[in-house]
């Protein structure tokens, strides 16, 4: 995983502002792809009553099916991390929300 990628992770969790719910899962679905731990076909489906975990998995299919590689997924994260750092806000200093807050 490049330096950049890591880096922009760590910024996306100090934007002053949520980023709305479909940027959260492209966010989501880009990390994933360019994580790869587990990779899309490994990585198990969410339950039948886990809709918010449905939407993950299927934004995350999405960016597989367009056949992006994990590098190009890195580069595209990175990209919008930096435009919604642009648009929310960004301070290096804010103490990051646990994952997975509401």
């Amino acid at each position: 995983m490049s330096s950049e990628f890591l880096a922009a992770a760590e910024a996306s969790r100090k934007l002053l502002a949520k980023p709305t719910d479909d940027e959260l899962l492209t966010l989501y679905a880009l990390f994933k792809q360019g994580k790869q731990d587990p990779p899309f076909d490994q990585a198990p489906a969410p339950g039948m009553f886990d809709f918010k975990g449905k939407y993950k998995h299927g934004k995350w299919k999405e960016i597989v099916d367009e056949g992006i590689s994990p590098e190009q997924a890195q580069e595209k994260y990175v990209e919008l991390v930096e435009k919604l750092k642009a648009k929310y806000g960004y301070d290096e200093s804010k103490v990051p929300e646990p994952i997975g807050a509401q």
